[in-house]
This record gives structure tokens, sequence and C-alpha cells, in this order.
């Protein structure tokens, strides 16, 4: 019911406003390759889209509008994409479908939206700690200044920016046919997430910024079966006014809970600080940014150690030189989990140690996934991968090293080159016997016809090696056009 208002609100929209920009956005992908899985780089921080198997292939068709009002201040938003194919999460399902309608600097967002995580390259990075892209969005309402707001006074050296938002996850049923009747899953299970950031500096007057943030979000409500994989084992969350601000505001919650929110806090809760500095030139811009996640309140304020549980990241843009246009380099390292201790406090030793974290898993919801996919980091192992069918991240622990350029070779071919190499130890309940190393690589060309900039064929070989995914090779082929029109006439 929720995907059919959808479509209304969608189709009243096209219809009763006269929008003066219309994109359409069709795209055709096939995959082919050997080995046990698709490689990593032909499936990670694709929004959930693309397939896990070695061979898959799919048509999207998608349209969005934009209409400005006379003011320019007042401006809605729209779009909506359906993909059908074959190897997929479904052979028909509904990608996107969202309303935004923006007043200013303000945004309302209602709907099914794909967001790309903030501070860094989406198509060289390996994403965010919290929201990276990789899996599929997520339905919402949405309250944010996605962009810098200047404080009135301060001359633009001072700007704020963040968000809050209410949402439900949509794959209970996929999560009964997809996992194995004993493993955890979820139905009715709500969403929250909330942002707050600030920017020091003014880039038109000195080319150094910076930028600190923090995200919270919550998986709280719903119903939870088979808790820690032990079948028979069933619990319900309620979805009150109170519950939705014990989510915004992260507290125990009362005798309608069960033990372990009672002991800690309300629902599955994840978050990391961000942060960024960056040089500005007239021909380059320089960034290093920093992630650090961190799960309920351990490690919130770095207790453990500062350099942990973190991302770390360094990003050069050339803005004149087609040859090399972006060039990244990332660092990240989850293998501690704060510690591998955990002790509550007793009257002999009164010491509380909060580590062995379990980043991504929760005991009652499963973990933060969404269709079987990290919507964390895609570092971390997402469930689809578990052939005994079990929702888990059974590889949190990880240290991964990654490098990722573009550029052009010509006026009408670009190109794409993503290399990564992890170390994988498991998870601290049960540890792989030896290390598991693996290295994954993309070689990524695309040809865009000087006549027809609309179109373009990006043609991708990619590859994984090592213990944690097998050997895994596989070629892509993608087809994309994109119409933009003027109707403002």
């Amino acid at each position: 019911m929720s995907r059919l208002l959808y479509f209304a609100v969608l189709l009243l929209v096209s219809v009763g406003v006269n929008a003066q920009i219309l994109t359409d956005r069709n795209e055709l992908v096939a995959t082919y390759g050997s080995g046990r899985f698709a490689p990593f780089w032909h499936t990670a921080n694709k929004q959930g889209v693309n397939s896990e198997k070695s061979s898959s292939l799919y048509a999207r068709l998608g349209v969005a509008g934009e209409h400005l009002f006379c003011n320019n201040h007042l401006a809605l938003d729209w779009g909506a994409d359906v993909v059908a194919g074959y190897n997929l999460v479904s052979t028909v399902f509904l990608q996107q479908a969202y309303l935004d309608v923006r007043w200013k600097r303000v945004n309302f967002s209602f709907g099914q939206k794909e967001r790309w995580c903030d501070m860094k390259n989406p198509r060289l990075s390996t994403g965010a700690l919290v929201e990276s892209g990789n899996a599929r969005p997520i339905p919402q309402i949405r309250f944010e200044l996605p962009e810098y707001w200047d404080i009135p006074g301060l001359g633009g050296w001072f700007g704020i920016r963040g968000h809050i938002a209410y949402g439900w996850f949509t794959d209970e049923h996929w999560q009964k046919e997809f996992f194995a009747p004993s493993s955890v899953r979820t139905a009715g299970v709500r969403y929250h997430s909330k942002e707050g950031g600030v920017r020091f500096g003014n880039r038109e007057k000195f080319p150094l910024t910076a930028e600190i943030g923090l995200q919270m979000v919550t998986q709280f409500a719903g119903s939870c079966y088979n808790s820690m994989n032990i079948p028979g084992i069933y619990s319900t969350s309620p979805a009150r006014f109170k519950d939705y601000l014990l989510a915004l505001i992260p507290l125990k919650g009362d005798s309608q809970y069960a033990g372990i929110d009672q002991a800690n806090v309300a629902g599955n809760v994840l978050g990391s600080w961000k942060g960024a500095i960056t040089w500005t030139d007239e021909d380059w811009k320089l960034g290093f940014y920093y992630d650090h996640v961190f799960e309920d309140h351990s490690q919130l304020f770095w207790e453990y150690g500062l350099w942990t549980e973190q991302l770390a990241g360094l990003e050069l843009e050339l803005k004149n030189f087609k040859w090399i246009r972006n060039v990244v380099l990332e660092y990240f390292n989850l293998k501690n989990q704060s510690g591998p201790v955990y002790h509550d406090s007793t009257k002999d030793l009164p010491d509380q140690i909060s580590c062995v974290d379990n980043n991504y898993n929760h005991q009652r919801y499963a973990g933060w996934f969404n269709y079987g996919r990290m919507i964390g980091t895609p570092l971390c192992t997402s469930p689809v991968y578990n052939e005994d069918k079990l929702q888990i991240c059974r590889n949190n622990r990880v240290e991964a090293f990654h490098f990722g350029i573009e550029g052009g070779v010509l006026i009408w071919l670009d190109y794409r080159l993503l290399l990564t190499y992890s170390n994988n130890w498991g998870t601290y309940a049960k540890p792989f016997v030896d290390i598991k190393k693996n290295v994954s690589g993309l070689v990524e060309f695309t040809f865009i016809p000087s006549k027809k900039r609309n179109w373009s064929i990006a043609t991708s070989f990619a590859f994984d090696k090592g213990a944690l995914y097998g050997n895994n090779y596989g070629a892509m082929v993608t087809l994309k056009r994109c119409g933009l029109y003027n109707l403002k006439k």
C-alpha cells in the first residue's frame, strides 16, 4: 500500500505541476563472471541494485522532475525508478519514489530516495561507516539542511547543516524467504537517523576549511524472531510516540522492552563522528577526511583510544588535468572493536569495560542491514554472502588499504580504477582460523559519443583474489541514457 501511495503522489505531481526540468534516466546492465560470487567492486556501493551472484541482467527505468516557482524560493523535486531483471533481489522492484519540497535551504523529503555519503567521492571511496550507499534506500520522512547554511553576521566563516529522519524497513518478507528458518529476522522495524555538522572557514576568502559532524542511527520497534540465531526466541518492541522520542534521544527502554534494551539503550543504536580538512585552490583541491564509528555509547567519546574504529582518507582533485581528475587513498581499521574484553561492574571489580563491540551486529535486530546488505561500510561482509543463510555479519574485524583514481584518456573516453587489499579476522565470537586476505580490483572504461552526450557505454572488468570471497572474475557492460528537457514553455 505504501508503494501504491508513492506512485499516486508522483502521478499527481507530474500531472498537476508543469515541471521546468524533466529528466528521464534509463539503464541496461549485464554482468557475467566465474566464481562463487560477482566481484566485490561489481556489487559494493551500488545502492543495493546489483546482485552478488556471478551473472545478472537488469533494466532500470527512471524519471525525475524539478519545478521552481516564480520567486525561486519554493521548489518541488520528485522522481521514481523501477528495476526489472534476472538474479536480483526481486524480479521487479521499486528502487526510488520520492517527493522533495524545498523552501530556500530547508528540504522536506518524503519517500524512498538514493543518498550518498558526504565528505567522500562516491565513485572512488569505500564509503562512509554508517550509511555508504551499499544497500537499498530506506523509505523515510526527512527534514534537512542538506547544504551548509551560513550563520548571519559571521561573514560566511561559520555554517551548519543536518537532518532528522524517521522511516521503516520494508524487507521483512524478503528476509523470511531468503534466510534460513532459524535465522534472526525482523518485521515492522522502524528507522531513525539524525546528523549535525558545522563548517569553519570561507573558501571565497581563504582556501582552508574544516568540517566536523556527528551522525546517529537507530533500529527500533517491530518484532524480532530467533534472536542470536536460536529458534523460538521472540520479542516485540512498541512503536508509541514515546518510542520515537527514545530513538531521538537514546535512552533505556521501559518494561515493554526486552531485557537488553532496558539495561542498555532502546533499539539498535550506532553512529559515527565525521570530519574533514580541505584546501581548495584554483587548479586543485586536497582534502583529508576521518570517520570514527561507535556502538551504543561504547567509544562514543574515544574512551578506549582515539585511533581505532576508523576510516581515514586523502583525496586530490585536479581541475584542469584531464588525464587524472581525482585520486583517493584510504585506510580502514575495525579490527579492534574497542578491545577484546567486556566486563560489567561487580562488587569485586567495579570497573565497567564495554569493549567487544561486534560492530553492525545486534542480538535482537540481527544487524545494520537492509535486504541482506550492509548499510554501513561494504568492507564488513554482508549477510547475503553467508552460505548457511544466517542474517549476521561474520566478518567485521577488518583492516583495509584502498586506492581509487579516475580521469579521461580522450575527450570521449573516461576511466576508473579501484584496488582494495584487506586482512579479515571474522568476529570476536567466531574468529577465522587463519587471517583471510583479500584483494579486489576494478578497471572501467566509459565511452561517451561526442554527438550524443546523453548516451554512455561503460565496460568494466573486476576480480577478487583471496580466501574471503574466493577467486572471482567478471565483466560488466552498462548502457545509459539520460535525457534532460526544459518544459518551461
